[in-house]
């Protein structure tokens, strides 16, 4: 049986960042428990053959590659990572941690695809206009944790935003309340 290939977007996992606990109020114990977590929601939705853009702040601790290496192993998917700015080492230089892993492409600072016949740019910061923006153009983004609300058509898509469930989501359901017919 034949499965078509989807795409999901996801931001700020920030794997083993024990701050996210309490200045995101993550319901978590620990940043173990918390790992462990995200890790099971990610492939509680993700297939193999899928598509996640992860949009910046994949992990912190970047110094223990091994185990940045096993969460990056343990999670479904072919991965595409939009840099966010806990993922570099030095302003304009990608962690080497991250720049080792298996990405589908090279580390990028934006990204444009399309999903559902429609064009997303995809950037770890919220822009309030964006490529195509006023031609029907769908924006996702992550840094703010929850914190920024949505305005038109654009979507904070960090594990921590409301209604998340801390895993990636399709563009179906990030655009459910979009009015993207107006927006053409």
């Amino acid at each position: 049986m034949s499965h078509f290939r989807k795409k999901f977007y996801t931001s700020d996992t920030h794997f083993g960042h024990a701050l996210m606990l309490t200045s995101c109020n993550r319901p978590y114990k620990s940043a173990d428990q918390m790992d462990e977590a995200l890790i099971r929601a990610w492939n509680d939705f993700v297939r193999a053959e899928d598509i996640v853009y992860h949009l910046g702040d994949f992990s912190m601790n970047l110094g223990d590659e091994d185990r940045v290496r096993s969460i990056f192993a343990r999670l479904m998917g072919s991965k595409v990572l939009v840099l966010g700015n806990h993922d570099y080492k030095r302003p304009n230089v990608i962690h080497p941690t991250l720049a080792r892993l298996d990405w589908m492409t090279s580390p990028t600072t934006s990204l444009e695809t399309t999903d559902e016949g429609r064009r997303v740019y995809l950037s770890h910061y919220s822009h309030r206009v964006w490529p195509g923006s006023h031609k029907g153009s769908v924006h996702f983004y992550g840094h703010s944790h929850g914190k920024l609300p949505a305005v038109g058509c654009s979507r904070d898509v960090g594990v921590d935003a409301l209604g998340r469930g801390y895993a990636p989501q399709t563009f179906k359901q990030l655009t459910a309340q979009m009015d993207l017919e107006d927006a053409r």
